[in-house]
């Protein structure tokens, strides 16, 4: 674990830095609304009281506690906070201060893969940020286990306490292996307000009880050394009896309250045994302080008393989990402070103005400590020199070397495997790692498949009885010996399969950092996870962050559509396809065949672990389909035409023998391709002459289209090739062929409805788009009008 040392930084100098990062926070936002011009109108926003309730512990992280080596997830609203020091340890150039949510400057939310200045993770989505760093843990343990040296830091989350309140945290604390995860900190920013309110009754026992029921470790920093002092005082145990038993509204409503009611309002309330021993209490303590004096030190909460911060960091064991509950007021140094309207409120220019005279800030809004502003008033107590100095050393001790770059994965193009009889999407993805271990193990030697919980129903038995399942400790396979067991569970450091429990949203949590592991620490993985495609919906805000931190991954959904009749309608995907057409920085397929999946999942792979690697989604079926179907050419050049095309994004599956008068084209997707064909013979029969299309990447296709169009894809989130794309559409779909065209696929018919638009041509787009049922599938394909019957038809009705 990290060693921490006790350095020579006194409490004064940390308390005149907190005041210099408070105001450089508050600034930025206030620069950002009210300074920089603003054409549009539109509010620009920002959280002023959310970042102020959290400055003084990111303060002494920063300049005391960290390491290069760790690693430091914030909450979303403290994001001037993270830009704050950032600058004053020299990381980040001011004038970047004055772009804050600006287009091209500082993000709303820390960003790792847009902010200019050191960010370990991206956050935004509640829950999702506070929970990455335990998936941050496993990844970097996992690297150490297979060949890296990524180092041995604490996994910090910066948490706010509204976060509590979302499931994936618990989801993730309630998983078996984070128990062990000794260098997973979450310091928990106590401030007892949403965004509405403050909330009436937070229940700090029970929330600190399911902690340590998950098996962690629970600190509290509640009060500061002023307010304990007092707590240690003759009849003290009064006034601590009546501030812990006090509502929260009651407490922050005191704090904002004059001075001369201090008294008034603590004796109104709590337990009338109680009450004679505090008035006495507050009569003595009133003739050695002022009453403000009094209301001062109530508002002296431990996650702002620095040397209570320390004592707290000092007792962290690092042999399990941590949570540190630190006690803040939101808006902490602010005029807004503890008001219940104060999340995204932002503070006057008046009283802006008597927040610099309090921070010795002089003309210039941003000053640094390196260069001291000459109009500023000097810090009483520590000076500019020695907070530039403390300033320097932390700088120097979290710097960190650059990850070397990653090539990526060169895996092979085709494995040379010719699949014959029936065979499902889904198992080919089995056969497909069973065959890379032994035709590349180099490259299978960096796979990770991860489950939640459906690794034999998804196939992938033989590859968890190769590789083994991974663990930060082994354990023993009690049914190692057990002839009737056909999966073998052998936990142990070297496996190379995560077992997440029934979570997706951890799943893809975990796919997110195993998936960045290329850029932390420059050890590319292969992770890829494998969940029930109806279920991708559950898990797409998570997966979605990942991919826009940079993680790169693999998902499989299996199996999709309503083509899984058997299981009904609840657990029908409809709108999955079109996750794969739309979202940005995705490289998504869906094959019909055995031998487009092989093709597919070394393409994704090899899209994986660079700088201009992508994520990728694989759409699966456990419909059995009979391979010959696929007409797989066997001379070898026109084998590796099909493959550059499936690749590309779609294929002519079947072309008509002769062009008849009428023609129709059929573009198809997935596990209805059976039907497709099943309805050009019907056609041909009518004296139709048809064309089957196979499409295998809705989104490249659309791309191309674009592209045809002169509508270039975002060069960051784009997954195709503009000549290969222009070459694909000549191919599959000729220079001018104004055939009609029906659409058809196991999904909503909006995901191919562009096609018509190639040629402009008259079309009929099939698909699904209402709940289904069980039964069998060719009495659910007729009830959806996806079978060869309804497509005959949509193709008539055309011609």
């Amino acid at each position: 674990m990290t060693d921490i040392q006790v350095r020579p930084v006194t409490e004064a100098t940390i308390e005149a830095i907190a005041r210099r990062v408070l105001w450089l926070s508050t600034a930025m936002i206030d620069h950002a609304n009210k300074h920089r011009p603003n054409p549009g109108g539109v509010k620009v926003g920002g959280h002023q009281a959310s970042s102020a309730s959290i400055v003084s512990i990111m303060t002494e992280l920063w300049l005391e506690q960290l390491s290069a080596d760790d690693r430091v997830s914030v909450k979303p609203h403290a994001s001037p906070v993270l830009h704050a020091l950032n600058y004053l340890l020299g990381s980040l150039d001011r004038e970047a201060l004055t772009t804050l949510r600006s287009f091209g400057g500082l993000q709303s939310y820390p960003s790792r893969s847009k902010d200019p200045d050191p960010v370990d993770y991206s956050t935004g989505s509640v829950g999702i940020g506070a929970t990455a760093p335990i998936w941050g843990a496993i990844a970097r343990r996992y690297v150490a286990d297979h060949g890296s040296s990524p180092g041995t830091g604490r996994q910090y989350s910066l948490v706010g306490d509204a976060e509590l309140d979302e499931g994936a945290v618990w989801e993730a604390i309630g998983e078996r292996t984070v128990s062990e995860l000794g260098e997973v900190v979450w310091i928990i920013d106590f401030n007892r307000q949403s965004l509405d309110r403050v909330v009436p009754d937070t229940n700090t026992s029970r929330l600190q009880a399911m902690f340590a029921a998950a098996g962690w470790q629970v600190i509290e920093a509640k009060y500061g050394r002023t307010l304990t002092s007092l707590f240690e005082r003759k009849g003290g145990e009064s006034l601590r009896n009546r501030i812990d038993t006090m509502p929260n509204a009651e407490y922050q409503r005191l704090l904002r309250s004059p001075a001369e009611e201090v008294v008034d309002r603590l004796l109104a309330g709590g337990q009338a045994s109680n009450r004679d021993d505090l008035a006495a209490f507050l009569d003595r303590t009133l003739t050695e302080l002022t009453a403000a004096e009094l209301l001062a030190a109530l508002r002296d909460l431990g996650g702002h008393d620095i040397n209570t911060l320390r004592d707290s960091f000092a007792t962290i064991d690092d042999h399990r989990p941590t949570a540190l509950f630190a006690y803040t007021l939101k808006g902490w140094g602010l005029a807004s402070e503890g008001h219940p309207q104060n999340h995204s409120a932002l503070i006057s220019e008046t009283q802006l103005a008597e927040l610099r005279e309090r921070c010795n800030i002089g003309d210039d809004p941003f000053p640094s400590f390196r260069d001291a502003d000459p109009t500023a008033p000097r810090l009483a107590g520590p000076d500019e020199d020695g907070c530039a100095a403390a300033c320097a050393a932390a700088a120097r001790r979290l710097r960190r070397h650059e990850a070397v770059a990653s090539p990526g994965f060169a895996p092979p193009l085709d494995l040379g495997w010719s699949p014959t009889g029936i065979a499902t999407t889904q198992a080919a993805l089995g056969r497909t790692l069973m065959d890379l271990s032994r035709r590349a193990p180099e490259i299978a030697s960096s796979i990770v498949t991860v489950s939640p919980d459906v690794s034999s129903s998804t196939n992938l038995g033989g590859w968890v009885n190769k590789v083994g399942v991974w663990s930060p400790s082994a354990r023993h396979d009690w049914f190692s010996d057990d002839p009737e067991t056909i999966l073998h569970w052998r936990e142990h450091s070297a496996g190379q399969h995560l077992e997440l429990g029934i979570a997706e949203v951890n799943l893809v949590g975990a796919l997110g950092e195993l998936g960045a592991t290329w850029s932390r620490w420059g050890h590319p993985l292969i992770p890829i996870g494998v969940l029930y495609d109806p279920f991708i919906a559950r898990a797409l805000e998570p997966w979605t962050f990942g991919v826009y931190a940079g993680g790169q991954s693999i998902l499989v959904g299996t199996p999709s559509g309503v083509t899984l009749s058997a299981e009904g309608g609840a657990h029908q995907s409809i709108i999955t396809p079109s996750i794969g057409l739309e979202q940005p920085g995705v490289l998504s397929y869906e094959p019909a065949f055995a031998i487009d999946l092989e093709w597919m999942l070394l393409e994704c792979i090899r899209r994986i672990g660079s700088p201009s690697g992508t994520a990728s989604y694989l759409r699966l079926s456990t419909r059995p389909i009979d391979q010959a179907l696929a007409a797989l050419p066997s001379d070898s050049d026109q084998r590796e035409l099909r493959r550059r095309l499936v690749i590309a994004g779609a294929y002519p599956l079947r072309r008509a023998v002769a062009r008849a008068e009428r023609h129709v084209n059929i573009a198809v997707v997935g596990a209805v391709t059976p039907e497709a064909l099943e309805a050009a013979e019907r056609l041909d029969a009518l004296g139709i002459s048809c064309d089957v299309l196979c499409i295998t990447n809705p989104g490249l296709v659309f791309d191309a289209v674009q592209a045809r169009g002169g509508v270039q894809p975002d060069a960051a989130s784009s997954t195709g090739n503009t000549a290969e794309g222009e070459w694909m559409l000549r191919t599959v779909f000729g220079v001018d062929d104004q055939s009609p065209l029906v659409t058809v696929l196991d999904g909503h018919p909006h995901t191919l409805a562009f096609l018509s638009g190639i040629h402009r041509t008259r079309g009929v787009h099939l698909g699904v788009r209402s709940f289904g049922q069980s039964g069998d599938l060719e009495s659910v394909y007729a009830h959806h009008g996806i079978d060869a019957s309804a497509i005959t038809r949509a193709a008539l009705s055309l011609t």
